[in-house]
C-alpha cells in the first residue's frame, strides 16, 4: 500500500506533466492562427493590394521574429516554474500574445518568399536610405550596419539562470529580463511602424509598441510592489 509520501511526488510529477501539454498545445494553436492571419494578410480587400515588401518589412519580420521567441521562451519558463498568480497570467499573455504574432511574421515572410531569418545579423534594414516616407520625422534609433545581437536580448547565462532560481527570485529574475527586453525590442517596432512599406506590417508594429509599453508599465509596477528595480538597457 503507497504512502502519501510516495504518491506525493507522483502526482506532482502528473501535473506538471499535464501543465507541460496544455502549454505546448497553447503555443501550437498561437503559431496556427498568427501563421493563418499572416496568409490572409495578404488576399486583395475591394480590389486594393498591398505593395511589395521592401527591406523594412521583411528584415523587421525575420528580427522581430527572433526577439519574440526568446520572450515566449522566457514566459514559459516563468508559467510552467512561478506560483506567483500575476506572474504567471502576464508570462501566459506575452507567449500567446507573442507567438501568435510570430505565427503571422512567419507566414508573410514564406509568402514573400523569404528565409526565416537573415544570415547576415541583425538591423541592418534600419539603414534604408529610403526609409522615412511614410512616417515623416525619424525618432526611432538607426544603424550603420548588422548587429550580431538585438537590444533587450536576454545571454545564455542569464536564460539558464532564470531555470534554476528558486521562488521569488524566479518572478523578479523573470520580470527585470522581460521589462530589459520589451525597452529593448521598441527602436525596431517604432521604426518599423514608421518606415515598412506594407499596410499590414505598420499595422501590427504600432499594434506592439502599444501592447509593450503597457506592458513595461505593469511589470515596473510589479518590479516596485517586490523592492526591486529595472535592469539597465544593454
Amino acid at each position: 500500500m503507497s504512502t502519501d509520501s510516495e504518491t506525493e511526488p507522483g502526482f506532482r510529477s502528473q501535473v506538471r506533466g499535464q501543465r507541460t501539454a496544455l502549454l505546448v498545445l497553447g503555443v501550437l494553436g498561437a503559431i496556427l492562427l498568427g501563421f493563418a492571419v499572416g496568409t490572409l494578410a495578404r488576399i486583395p480587400l475591394d480590389g486594393a493590394s498591398e505593395p511589395d515588401p521592401g527591406a523594412v518589412d521583411i528584415g523587421f519580420t525575420q528580427d522581430m521574429s527572433a526577439h519574440h521567441a526568446q520572450a515566449v521562451e522566457m514566459a514559459g519558463v516563468a508559467l510552467l516554474r512561478s506560483t506567483d498568480t500575476d506572474v504567471r497570467r502576464l508570462a501566459y499573455d506575452i507567449m500567446t500574445t507573442q507567438q501568435a504574432q510570430v505565427g503571422r511574421m512567419q507566414g508573410w515572410l514564406q509568402l514573400w518568399g523569404k528565409p526565416a531569418q537573415s544570415v547576415d545579423g541583425f538591423m541592418a534594414w534600419m539603414t534604408e536610405p529610403s526609409a522615412g516616407h511614410h512616417g515623416g520625422a525619424n525618432t526611432a534609433a538607426q544603424h550603420t550596419g548588422p548587429s550580431a545581437t538585438m537590444p533587450g536580448m536576454a545571454t545564455a547565462a542569464e536564460l539558464a539562470a532564470l531555470r534554476q532560481v528558486p521562488g521569488p527570485e524566479l518572478d523578479t529574475m523573470f520580470l527585470r529580463l522581460m521589462l530589459r527586453h520589451h525597452q529593448g525590442g521598441l527602436s525596431m517596432i517604432e521604426y518599423a511602424a514608421q518606415h515598412a512599406e506594407t499596410t499590414a506590417v505598420r499595422t501590427l508594429a504600432e499594434t506592439m509598441s502599444g501592447t509593450q509599453q503597457n506592458e513595461a508599465q505593469l511589470i515596473t509596477r510589479m518590479l516596485s510592489t517586490r523592492g526591486s528595480t529595472p535592469l539597465p538597457l544593454n
